[in-house]
């Protein structure tokens, strides 16, 4: 289980769920790693900021994360956390291992105008 103050996502049909009823939305998989603490720091500060991009975390190691590890556009990654942003239901970016407020920031700003 992750302890992180973001929303959870556990089971496919949550992810689907959300998918289906929010246009902008940033799935962090991951472990308490140390690549993956900072991009859940940095996604809570940020929640309040982008709130028109609902932002959750997963657990890696749960069977369900199969759903963000088998997407085609994480089949090469090799560093946690896995960071997929969806917009519409589909992946408009995504991103391994660990990533700066900078990085974040920008993606969030390019894929997610608000």
């Amino acid at each position: 289980m992750l302890i992180t103050n973001l929303k959870h996502v556990e089971t496919v049909e949550e992810i689907e769920e959300l998918l289906k009823n929010n246009v902008n939305v940033m799935i962090c998989c991951g472990r308490m790693g140390p690549m993956c603490i900072p991009v859940y720091v940095i996604m809570e500060k940020l929640e309040q900021k982008y709130r028109h991009v609902q932002m959750r975390d997963m657990d890696f190691d749960i069977p369900d994360a199969s759903y963000i590890k088998n997407l085609s556009e994480c089949a090469s990654f090799m560093g946690l956390p896995f960071t997929v942003y969806f917009k519409n239901g589909k992946v408009v970016e995504a991103t391994s291992s660990i990533q700066s407020e900078r990085q974040i920031i920008k993606i969030l700003d390019t894929v997610f105008e608000d």
